[in-house]
């Protein structure tokens, strides 16, 4: 756990949309706090709200109850101080090189100009490992590669924070592990702040320095659990997280 202010803070945050049928509780008076280089994930299975819980920190719905802040000042709407990384592959504008769709974002937001959008897309291009194929169009690219080309445009940015909805979840197994893995070195190198959604126990644990346990039908808060420093460890808290699940489903089959 951080010391000092916290970066983000969700403050008993329910979440409801309206579907054609009826009125959905995604979450329910949901807390927590994200410090400077965390990497926090949010984890539960699906349905339990965790991707509309980041849809609103990223700005794009209110809290029917509870607060949203982000250094102290409450979140309205979205912004380029929030970055959001996506589960699916056509996050790219499909008729830019990789150069020129990172450009585009530092551009449009208003953050660089010219040289300078030039030299930190440059930068982060490089930092994903995709400099030989920074003159390519989408199209041409992998769904790996296009993951990475989203995470160095989100980091080109230079966001408080970057949001990610599941962003490997499509990719197949191998892919996905050495995306975590470049991840990682990623995090190791610049120390960004990442909130991190996901239904995989393992890529929770792999991931995050600290870990949000949502329930079901509504999503509430379980548990916040700690990363785990060791193999050993990690398995110990896999085998946790599967028993607070389990134990979940459960109540709610004894329920019915």
């Amino acid at each position: 756990m951080g010391t000092g202010q916290p970066l983000l803070e969700v403050d008993g945050v329910t979440l409801r949309y309206k579907t054609p049928d009826h009125l959905v509780t995604a979450t329910y008076r949901v807390s927590f706090k994200v410090w400077p280089g965390d990497r926090f994930v949010l984890l539960g299975p699906s349905g339990c709200g965790k991707s509309t819980l980041l849809k609103a920190v990223g700005g794009y719905m209110a809290p029917t109850e509870g607060e949203i802040r982000l250094k102290g000042r409450s979140v309205t709407e979205p912004g380029p101080d929030r970055m959001m990384v996506f589960q699916e592959f056509d996050q790219l504008l499909p008729w830019k090189t990789v150069r020129q769709n990172v450009i585009f974002a530092l551009e449009a937001s208003g953050r660089l100009k010219g040289r300078e959008a030039l030299e930190r897309a440059n930068l982060y291009i490089d930092k994903v490992n995709l400099t030989k194929f920074a003159d390519s169009y989408p199209h041409t690219l992998s769904g790996g590669m296009k993951q990475r080309v989203a995470i160095a445009r989100g980091m080109a940015m230079e966001p408080d924070i970057l949001l990610m909805d599941e962003p490997f979840a499509a990719l197949d197994a191998l892919t996905r592990r050495r995306m975590q893995d470049e991840l990682m070195m990623l995090w190791e190198e610049t120390r960004f702040t990442v909130l991190f959604v996901t239904h995989s126990i393992p890529e929770a644990i792999k991931l995050g320095s600290r870990i949000l346990l949502l329930s079901p039908h509504p999503g509430e808060v379980k548990a916040e659990l700690n990363s785990a420093a060791t193999p050993e460890a990690a398995l110990r808290l896999e085998s946790r997280i599967q028993q607070m699940l389990f134990s979940e489903e459960i109540e709610e089959a004894e329920n019915v």
